[in-house]
């Protein structure tokens, strides 16, 4: 089974959270935590290379917290993908093809490069505006529930 790790996952999510306060000033790490269901101690995780990768800024102090470094639109789900899992590839060899002596010949290599390149595509078409929109439509359209 392909999987993207729950570090993509949720470093997905957390940009989703930011995107969707994007502008309205810092978050708080506890707040992003609790709207997105995620343990602090997981996005202490996460929050650095999403820094380093230039997606957030993050400010000390009484109103610090998180915020997008850029806007929601400029961030395409590829590069939040590629800072947190490394390169778009199914199979090792089409990222480095170094590591196998038959991908010159290899048929199964050109397969895999295509998926791979499909899937990089897709993601690249995508940005963090595009899941805010999204997000929206799939709120207002759940029924409300009441409890008493």
């Amino acid at each position: 089974m392909l999987r993207l790790s729950t570090k993509g996952r949720y470093g997905t999510r957390v940009m989703l959270e930011l995107a969707l306060n994007y502008g309205e000033g810092h978050m708080l790490l506890k707040d992003i935590a609790k709207k997105q269901d995620i343990s602090v101690g997981y996005l202490e995780q996460i929050m650095p290379s999403l820094k380093a990768a230039g997606f957030i800024n993050a400010s000390r102090g009484a109103h610090g917290g998180y915020t997008l470094a850029r806007p929601p639109v400029e961030i395409t789900l590829c590069e939040i993908v590629s800072a947190l899992e490394g390169p778009i590839s199914l199979v090792e060899c089409i990222s480095s093809p170094e590591v196998c002596d038959r991908v010159e010949s290899c048929v199964t290599h050109d397969l895999w490069g295509e998926v791979s390149e499909k899937i990089e595509s897709t993601l690249r078409s995508k940005n963090l505006q595009d899941l805010v929109y999204k997000h929206r439509n799939k709120v207002k359209s759940r029924p409300l529930m009441y409890s008493i």
